[in-house]
């Protein structure tokens, strides 16, 4: 294992948050349905919302919301409030975990990629969380999916910098509100058959009890700006997803995955869990593929997938919830975690934990 010159953070907690909308996959379905009418076209894109995993998830919106038009400025406004209601409640959780005050936090790391705010969502929650004016912040956008992983890595560089002081790490995604209902794309409908909205708050320290985060990475394949991402439309972002996703996880990434922890002096024979962001039921057993790991092993995933859809920067919070969970003597004993996710770029991004 590489050494540091700073010693390295512990991530103390964290917590999540959901808004109040539950939508029932089966439900979204007979929506889908009425709003683009029958046809060819339509029948042949069904089967996703079925392929999916995903049972159920959350917006923060009523399902009635979809069925009426709305631009950039509704959506927007929509996202601001959302966003800041759901990021207040997962810090304020996180905080309690640990007993700890919000004029104790030295820095905040923000990640969203669901709507725009200037002034940022950091800035906007150091009153209304009671952050002290002297706070550093880092609001990060653009990362995607992989944002919940590398917002988290630089939020532990910042808790390695400072030692002692306790960092604040902010995720939100509000994925759900971007559905455009004038469009039968596949893009789109595959983004409304997987997409739900959720936030999440950790906290960390070289101060306190908690797994180590002893390395972090990241890896960008060469011309691959359009797997994934955002296109601007007028009346919002549009979602852009390659067909080539599965197949691009299951032969790139596990050669990704073992240079990076080979650059930490670890192979994935050291990994006993691994914290895998759900992107949708295909890349979850392409992850597997890529990992070498029996079909099963990240049903962690698939449960997070299944009860939340795909949350964006935000799911494999969920997962690391679950993950300090277990470090309690609630589960399976683990001393090394490797969590990843994948976003544009095309990017994957890593960071192991160890549970000492």
């Amino acid at each position: 294992m590489s050494h540091s010159l700073h010693p390295r953070p512990h991530l103390l907690a964290v917590a999540t948050a959901v808004p109040p909308f539950l939508l029932d996959q089966n439900t979204v379905v007979e929506r889908i349905k009425r709003l683009f009418g029958r046809s060819p076209e339509l029948d042949r894109l069904l089967p996703v919302f079925a392929n999916s995993g995903i049972g159920r998830r959350y917006s923060c919106v009523p399902l009635e919301w979809y069925d009426a038009a709305h631009g950039w400025a509704d959506r927007n406004g929509v996202y601001l409030d959302s966003a800041l209601d759901l990021l207040e409640t997962a810090a304020r959780a996180a905080l309690r975990r640990t007993h700890r005050r919000p004029e104790e936090i030295g820095a905040i790391v923000s990640v969203s990629t669901t709507g725009i705010a200037t002034p940022s969502l950091d800035a906007r929650l150091i009153e209304r969380i009671g952050l002290r004016p002297q706070v550093r912040r880092l609001p990060i956008f653009g990362l995607g999916c992989a944002g919940g992983v590398i917002g988290l890595s630089r939020a532990a560089a910042e808790a390695a910098m400072a030692p002692g002081e306790t960092v604040l790490f902010v995720v939100v995604e509000l994925c759900a509100l971007w559905f455009r209902r004038d469009d039968l794309s596949k893009s789109n409908i595959v983004a409304t058959a997987l997409f739900g909205d959720g936030a999440a708050a950790a906290l960390l320290s070289t101060d306190g009890a908690g797994p180590e985060i002893a390395a972090t990475g990241e890896h960008t394949w060469p011309g691959s700006l359009a797997v994934m991402g955002w296109e601007v439309a007028d009346d919002g972002l549009r979602s852009l997803m390659s067909i080539d996703i599965p197949h691009l996880v299951a032969t790139r990434l596990g050669d990704a995955a073992s240079g990076f922890l080979a650059r930490h002096g670890l192979t994935l024979d050291d990994v006993d869990r691994f914290v895998c962001h759900p992107g949708g039921a295909k890349v979850v057993a392409a992850l597997e593929r890529a990992f070498a790991l029996p079909p099963g092993a990240l049903d962690d995933s698939r449960r997070v997938l299944r009860d939340y859809g795909n949350m964006s920067a935000a799911t494999v919070m969920f997962l690391l919830e679950r993950l300090l969970a277990l470090g309690r003597g609630n589960g399976p004993d683990w001393r090394c975690a490797l969590a990843n996710a994948l976003g544009p770029g095309f990017s994957a991004a890593f960071l192991t934990l160890e549970n000492r």
